[in-house]
């Protein structure tokens, strides 16, 4: 279920972060066959590893994502070790300057965004039905053009679940916010890979739910 833009972003993100590709020039070719929806992602040699449907869990939210078991066992292993630093000012200026940039949520609502931000601007903002799908895109797009996440922050206007953690500490960007409510197991799973995650930012005002020492407070 998508509104059907960008399907190379959407395809190869999933890819990415499921831990299926990971390597950029290994990607052969991209196609998108419109009359059966589907899009085909050739890489040059077999992928690391064979997925099982046994191994597939099905998450909840807006058209049901999905996750596999080796992701969950890989997440763990990761620490995001990037030093960057978000000043509240500029926390509280990109929420004002997202809110206002036109969106298809402005227009008809009941849809997800994903925004791909750095030293206060907006470099990214990709929409679908589920938030997954947004940040799926955003992935996609940042392989596709090889862009250092490690300096980045990640908006998203959907609810911090353990899949958009698992998502964008998969993608290496070190610092997550959202406008929603968050999720027990995906404040768990931030804090064991030292993610920066705010959630609640309405104003000025927002929680910090883990990485505190990315954050530099200001009036």
């Amino acid at each position: 279920m998508t509104v059907g833009d960008y399907p190379e972003y959407l395809a190869v993100g999933y890819l990415i972060n499921q831990s299926i590709i990971k390597d950029l020039d290994k990607v052969e070719d991209i196609e998108v066959v419109e009359e059966i929806n589907t899009v085909v992602v050739r890489t040059k040699e077999k992928s690391s590893y064979e997925i099982n449907k046994k191994n597939q869990i099905k998450t909840s939210g807006c058209a049901n994502g999905t996750i596999f078991n080796n992701v969950i066992e890989e997440i763990k292993k990761i620490t995001l070790n990037s030093s960057i630093k978000i000043n509240t000012s500029e926390v509280y200026s990109l929420y004002k300057k997202i809110s206002l940039t036109p969106s298809l949520y402005l227009k008809s609502g009941a849809i997800h965004g994903c925004v791909l931000c750095c030293n206060g601007t907006t470099l990214a903002y990709f929409e679908d039905v589920g938030r997954h799908n947004a940040i799926d895109k955003l992935a996609g797009y940042m392989f596709l053009n090889n862009i250092n996440p490690e300096d980045k922050v990640l908006y998203t206007t959907g609810r911090l679940t353990s899949e958009m953690v698992i998502k964008t500490v998969m993608m290496k960007i070190p610092i997550l916010a959202s406008r929603s409510g968050y999720t027990a197991w995906g404040v768990e799973l931030a804090k064991s890979s030292n993610l920066t995650m705010l959630g609640r930012l309405r104003g000025r005002k927002f929680v910090v739910l883990s990485g505190y020492e990315r954050i530099s407070f200001s009036d």
